[in-house]
């Protein structure tokens, strides 16, 4: 689901160059172009794939970079440092608006998978998860602060960094905004379609998941049919999806595991009672609360998102079953 929604995204600021972009028929077209040429690169090798990440990280960090610089210099001279509230906002909205907080600040745990290769993952895995996340937060607020300054109806925009680059520097602005986030999107992507079917190729090759996701290409040495269902999956969901609607059940289905998550706590501490790592003073009381913002967070999904989670939990346990009962057979020919 979030990359679906990042294939929307790519969509509304390519909107900026081609305002039909958003019409039914060029929507369709571009989703599946962006996809297929996404799936494509993946299945015919990695070198192609890896490159591009590093010129997206680039290409999000320096437009972003000008325009809080110039952003905040606009607010200064216009006499806008603290912004006038447009209306009060009750329970309800906050409560999802900190849902989609957790869509804007998730994806933070992925940096603890290459953590086997640190020196001390205990000690650096903390640390950095922690810079990061105080990095992120900084950056959102500072950005927050300008859109809101700059644009007092900024939830009406598709595209309101592009805007703010409109007001403050004009047309060139916002299309290098544009030009920016449609890199950035694309990088986004791309290291998707490069690492989450290789995640579901390993839990296939080890017994966790079907084994067809095992399948290697004879020729490329690529896991095909993992990169083909992950690529129909993506173009289904950023078809049939908005980016809001995308970006709320991609937060939701993350709630799911940070929940569990928590509620393993406890029951790790008692089977392991002399692990350290496991013993965080406070730990059981971080845990209960953390349980209970997920649950409290869900309730304000609607009922199609909802069935959407319980069908996708359903599937996972059924397998997870299967898995227990089975026997992992051989790995499919190619």
């Amino acid at each position: 689901t979030a990359p679906a929604a990042n294939a929307n995204l790519f969509v509304n600021y390519l909107a900026e160059f081609y305002p039909h972009a958003t019409q039914p028929i060029p929507r369709f077209m571009i989703l599946s172009l962006l996809v297929g040429l996404l799936a494509a690169v993946n299945y015919r090798g990695v070198r192609a794939a890896t490159q591009v990440s590093n010129v997206s990280t680039v290409a999000k960090l320096l437009p972003l970079g000008i325009v809080c610089v110039v952003g905040a210099f606009y607010l200064i001279a216009t006499h806008r440092l603290f912004p006038a509230a447009s209306s009060s906002a009750g329970a309800n909205s906050w409560l999802k608006a900190m849902l989609l907080l957790i869509f804007a600040y998730g994806g933070f745990e992925a940096a603890l998978t290459p953590m086997g290769e640190a020196k001390d993952p205990r000690r650096d895995a903390a640390f950095g998860l922690f810079v990061a996340l105080v990095t992120c937060t900084l950056i959102y607020t500072l950005i927050q602060w300008i859109v809101v300054g700059v644009l007092p109806d900024s939830a009406r925009s598709d595209r309101p960094l592009a805007e703010v680059a409109r007001v403050t520097m004009g047309h060139g602005g916002a299309a290098m905004i544009a030009i920016g986030a449609l890199v950035s999107v694309y990088g986004y992507l791309s290291a998707n379609m490069l690492a989450v079917p290789r995640i579901t190729f390993a839990l296939a090759e080890q017994g966790d998941f079907p084994h067809v996701f095992a399948s290697v290409h004879a020729k490329f040495r690529t896991p095909y049919f993992s990169i083909l269902i992950f690529a129909l999956l993506t173009w289904l969901l950023a078809l049939f999806g908005s980016f809001s609607w995308n970006v709320t059940l991609s937060a939701v289905a993350r709630l799911a595991y940070y929940g569990l998550v928590c509620a393993a706590l406890p029951v790790l501490r008692r089977k392991q009672p002399e692990a350290a790592w496991f013993r965080l003073p406070g730990g059981p009381a971080f845990a209960v609360v953390g349980v209970l913002i997920c649950l409290v967070l869900v309730t304000r999904v609607d009922l199609t998102k909802s069935l959407i989670l319980i069908a996708t939990v359903a599937a996972a346990l059924l397998n997870w079953l299967l898995v227990r009962r089975g026997t992992p057979g051989e790995l499919p020919a190619s």
